[in-house]
């Protein structure tokens, strides 16, 4: 029989809450749950009013795994939904914001991936999120060298850089924006990608193909496709990064707790123009070590 719950007045079905999703630490599907449960204060402000994707592995993600964009059958009538403009015509998908709307959500076992804009200003991203993506042999610690060298060129533009892991094996910068509009978000992540890559040449690529992503970190610019793994995704917790990342790997960058409180940024910055003048360098010799993928992840005016 399926476990009913109440979650701040609302009544929730959890199932299979002794399902082992992760096999390789145990990790069941309640204990999940619970995770999202005690993250949710953070969490929930940076998906408010941002449309929701839905990325699904009823199995765990070594198992069969499925996008939705589209509200699920059996969608209470309590959840958010919103209209939302697509590339393929307008459609509806899911707004996440409130506890019992992201326990329901997680029952689904799924991962949660946002555009950079609000409903209210579709189309105008708020936030510049920068994947870097470490392509063996290189690991988070090489990926940390990236970040310090962005968090540093963010900084001479005059934006915040905020880290976090990806929920994968990188990491995500996020910086707060004055909205603009996607397209210009975009053309300004892609040059820092390309300086990226000029600056640390042995480190960092900006371009996804195969034949040269072995052992760079690359940074992605791919805003109006989308992988499975690609956009602003908020994972559950996947153990065991291949090493442990200090903040002396990042230069002490700020996590995602920002001045404005739990899942705060703090204020946006404008979009620096093209003719901004460069001012940072890369943090030192670093070469030789692998390297990472720098991207865009998601700005683009349209919903994952």
């Amino acid at each position: 029989m399926t476990p009913i719950t109440h979650v701040a007045g609302r009544r929730l079905a959890l199932s299979n809450l002794e399902k082992v999703l992760y096999p390789g630490d145990g990790f069941t599907k309640g204990e999940v749950l619970h995770y999202y449960a005690g993250v949710a204060e953070v969490m929930l402000p940076h998906l408010r009013d941002r449309p929701v994707s839905f990325l699904r592995y009823p199995d765990g993600p070594s198992g069969q795994r499925f996008f939705s964009k589209n509200p699920p059958p059996g969608t209470p009538e309590w959840v958010r939904v919103a209209r939302v403009e697509r590339s393929d015509g307008a459609g509806e998908q899911v707004v996440i914001d409130d506890l019992p709307s992201l326990m329901w959500a997680a029952n689904l076992v799924t991962e949660f991936h946002t555009p950079q804009w609000r409903l209210d200003a579709q189309g105008r991203a708020d936030r510049l999120v920068l994947d870097l993506d470490p392509g063996a042999p290189a690991t988070i610690v090489e990926c940390g060298v990236v970040a310090r060298w962005l968090r540093d060129r963010l900084a001479a533009d005059g934006l915040t850089a905020y880290v976090k892991t990806s929920g994968s094996k990188g990491l995500h910068l996020l910086a707060p924006l004055v909205p603009a509009p996607s397209s210009e978000v975009t053309a300004y992540a892609k040059r820092l990608a390309v300086e990226a890559e000029q600056e640390l040449p042995d480190l960092a690529l900006h371009r996804m193909t195969k034949k040269l992503r072995a052992g760079y970190f690359f940074h992605r610019l791919q805003p109006e496709r989308r992988r499975e793994d690609d956009g602003d995704p908020v994972h559950p917790p996947r153990p065991r990064l291949p090493q442990r990342l200090g903040a002396a790997d990042v230069g002490g960058g700020r996590a995602l707790r920002g001045p404005g409180g739990p899942g705060r940024t703090g204020p946006g910055r404008p979009v620096p123009p093209q003719e901004a003048r460069r001012t940072a360098r890369a943090p030192g010799d670093r070469r030789g070590r692998g390297g990472t993928a720098v991207r865009d992840a998601g700005a683009a005016g349209e919903a994952p």
